[in-house]
């Protein structure tokens, strides 16, 4: 079977059920594992990408630009796709911000002769998460290595939650997936902070992230804040920082008034944002964290405190 995939964490699914020989093309920003990247790079980015401070502000505007005026936000070289003749497309229906869009995806498949499966997932949940790994193992005849996948998966998760009281209230927690204009994470991001032992009252889980206020966020008190901006690694984070810094609203936050330590920095580009294998680790961590149990954390995991 000859696969395509236009989407990091149905990549990253795809090697973890014991299928990466079986790409054959990656998106622009399918970089894990590292074995794969030496595989035909098939999209690009449209909005460009500035760094430093202000760079939040810039890339919001040009992608509310580009969504206003239905320009899609990336471009996918069509001809050398063809010129690939998958067997199966993994791409996705969840956010137009954040790959490609499926119905140009079915625009091109269905110039293609034999015209290729697409396989399109929109998880909403850690357990959609683990549905699609079992998805993705019935579409490549993998079923019993994605079944284990998502047996160790689940077992990871369950291990983390054995240390959380449940009988306490956990700490308030701002999860900053944009930095300017602020963004609370959705999607499944509330589910693992509640799951976790935090609470996440700036949007339930299931919804969508969404553009939050400066009031919104002091009346939240937030006790814990992850700076997690979806796409971010960690020298981007950092030096945006000062963005997050000059604000008001900043320095009035519970979780930077008693200096212990409670602001995180997270790679955005590699866990938390992608619904892939490694939202178990990020899980993890975030357990680990908000219940000083440091033993949970992975090793390496990419943190750093503000």
């Amino acid at each position: 079977m000859r696969i395509v995939s236009l989407l990091p964490s149905a990549t990253e699914i795809l090697c973890r059920i014991g299928g990466e020989k079986l790409l054959v093309g990656r998106s622009h920003e399918c970089d894990w594992p590292r074995e794969i990247l030496d595989r035909p790079v098939l999209t690009g980015q449209r909005t460009p990408s500035p760094t430093g401070i202000g760079a939040s502000a810039a890339i919001d505007a040009a992608v509310r630009s580009a969504m206003g005026s239905e320009q899609s936000l990336y471009t996918i070289d069509a001809d050398r796709l063809r010129g690939l003749r998958p067997d199966l497309i993994l791409t996705q229906d969840l956010c137009d911000v954040c790959s490609i869009d499926l119905n140009t995806v079915r625009a091109i498949a269905a110039t293609m002769n034999p015209a290729p499966v697409i396989l399109s997932l929109n998880p909403k949940s850690i357990w959609d998460v683990l549905d699609d790994c079992l998805r993705i193992g019935e579409a490549t005849d993998r079923t019993a290595s994605a079944t284990q996948a998502m047996v160790e998966l689940r077992e990871g998760w369950w291990t983390a939650v054995d240390h959380v009281n449940p009988y306490t209230e956990g700490p308030e927690v701002l999860f900053l997936e944009w930095m300017d204009p602020p963004f609370a994470g959705g999607h499944w991001t509330p589910e693992l902070i509640v799951a976790a032992g935090g609470r996440h009252s700036l949007n339930p889980a299931g919804s969508k992230s969404r553009q939050v206020t400066p009031e919104e966020i002091l009346e939240s008190s937030p006790q814990r804040i992850i700076v997690c901006p979806c796409g971010y690694g960690l020298p981007a984070i950092r030096a945006e920082m000062a963005t997050l810094r000059s604000q008001k609203w900043w320095p009035l936050l519970p979780a930077n008034l008693d200096g212990g330590g409670h602001v995180a920095l997270v790679d955005g580009n590699q866990m938390f944002n992608r619904p892939g294998p490694r939202l178990v680790d990020a899980f993890r961590w975030l357990v680990g964290w908000l219940n000083d149990r440091p033993e949970l954390i992975p090793e390496g995991f990419p943190i750093e405190r503000a």
